[in-house]
């Protein structure tokens, strides 16, 4: 049954308002597995639509589940209590980017390496560099405070956002930050909606902080025969007064599943663990050190070391890593793939809690990603049945162990895809109940009617 809104929105908004069952189907779901069909799609191309869409629904009561790209793994935007998906996928203006102030603006929809490759036309570089790049949003980005590899060396999307509009879920617009770099006025509002998930408020247009592109960039990797060693490898690298922007390890599984997929040649058949790490900077510097690094690689013990020299080679490296998920993927399981933050020093001890699960259970884990600041991509693989069905229930006993690792351990159940629906379980366990309870306050007081992202977090 349609609901009586319906017209009335239509009527407030025109075309932008979609009902047909293909527009909801295609908004029901993110890359998580929960699916949900709302009742209405408002397709924004503006601010002033967003405003308008919000202001409705808080005075008729409906939700309102925010969307960007709609690429997050957590469920965040699965609109679970019905009513209106509000995308700003079509927000996708570069307003300006300036690299006499340093600064780039741009809607919310722009994908990310569309805003990079702008950036990049003019000499600038926009750091973060969440996988996803070439399909998630700068919203989405902002919303989850997303991160990638460089993050080692440049930081979070926290670190680049100077700025924002944010539509409030009665429909008043926020304009917090600003476009100077430096900026103590007040509560730090920009750095309450990032990483907020679209919970309380809706991110429009950011203003974003460029800086020079570095004009040279090099990357090796190197194989190891234990795991043990490439964890050394990354603590000995930063020990001898090295920051790269990114260092990347890879456990024993992954690398069986790559030899597979690729073919023997790709690695050394002997390789347990493997890491790659990439610099850039001043062109004899990076030379320099380059050599310095391998250095040290090789007396951690590297059977052996490949260098990149050129912008072929370092992208041939990266191609490298991303065949490792697909990788996995070709093994023909499910993957349960988690994000989950342990400080540095408890890389091999994760490792091996990893590896005792798979032992006690037969459930394959395969651990691999941003080894310089602690965000390990944990797969547990999902075993099938004899009809080729997914046997989730023991492997969900696993996400839960390691979550609880995790936390004992001092880390943190997700460093880039957030809560949203997936991990919304273990929240209140993760930062605990006078938190929980600022979570909640936080909630009531920029959304008092509860319309805005309903069922996210467990708030």
């Amino acid at each position: 049954m349609t609901p009586h809104w319906i017209s009335e929105l239509r009527d407030l908004l025109g075309d932008c308002v979609r009902t047909d069952e293909a527009t909801l189907r295609e908004h029901a779901a993110d890359k998580w597995h929960a699916s949900a069909l709302p009742q209405a799609v408002v397709l924004a191309t503006e601010t002033g639509q967003v405003s308008a869409t919000l202001k409705f629904a808080s005075e008729h009561g409906i939700p309102v589940t925010p969307r960007g790209a709609g690429v997050g793994y957590v469920g965040g935007c699965v609109p679970v209590k019905g009513g209106i998906v509000l995308s700003v996928a079509s927000m996708t203006r570069i307003l300006e980017i300036n690299p006499s102030d340093g600064v780039a603006v741009v809607e919310a929809g722009v994908l990310t390496a569309t805003l990079q490759e702008a950036c990049a036309r003019v000499g600038w570089f926009y750091p973060p560099d969440p996988a996803s790049r070439k399909e998630s949003s700068i919203g989405g980005n902002i919303a989850t405070n997303a991160g990638g590899p460089r993050c080692l060396k440049y930081g979070v999307t926290r670190a680049y956002v100077l700025g924002l509009t944010v539509v409030l879920a009665d429909g008043r617009i926020l304009r917090c930050g600003g476009r100077t770099h430096k900026n103590k006025q007040g509560f730090d509002l920009v750095g309450l909606f990032c990483g907020s998930e679209g919970m309380l408020g809706i991110v429009t247009e950011a203003t974003l902080r460029i800086i020079p592109t570095p004009p040279a960039r090099a990357a090796l990797h190197a194989s190891f025969p234990q795991f043990a060693l490439a964890a050394a490898a990354v603590q000995n690298t930063l020990q001898g007064g090295h920051l790269p922007c990114a260092i990347e390890i890879t456990d024993a599984y992954t690398l069986a599943a790559a030899r597979r997929h690729l073919g023997p040649s790709a690695l050394p058949a002997e390789a347990k663990g493997h890491i790659i790490i990439e610099i850039d900077g001043q062109a004899d510097a990076v030379a320099s050190e380059l050599e310095s690094i391998a250095g040290i690689l090789r007396d951690t013990g590297a059977s052996n070391v490949v260098y990149a020299r050129t912008e072929d080679e370092v992208e041939a490296i990266w191609q490298l890593r991303r065949e490792f998920s697909y990788s996995l993927k070709a093994t023909g399981l499910t993957k349960l793939n988690e994000d989950i933050v342990i400080p540095r020093s408890q890389l091999v001890d994760l490792v091996r809690f990893c590896e005792d699960m798979q032992q006690e259970t037969g459930i394959p884990v395969a651990c691999f990603g941003h080894s310089g600041d602690g965000n390990i991509h944990t797969n547990i693989m999902v075993l099938k049945d004899a009809k080729g069905r997914d046997i989730r229930e023991p492997a969900d006993a696993l996400v839960n162990r390691l979550f609880n690792w995790v936390l004992q351990h001092g880390g943190s159940i997700t460093g880039e895809h957030g809560i949203g629906l997936a991990k919304a379980p273990w929240f209140s366990h993760a930062i605990g109940t006078e938190a929980m309870e600022l979570h909640r306050a936080l909630k009531t007081a920029l959304d008092p009617a509860g319309i805005l992202n309903p069922g996210k977090m467990g708030l």
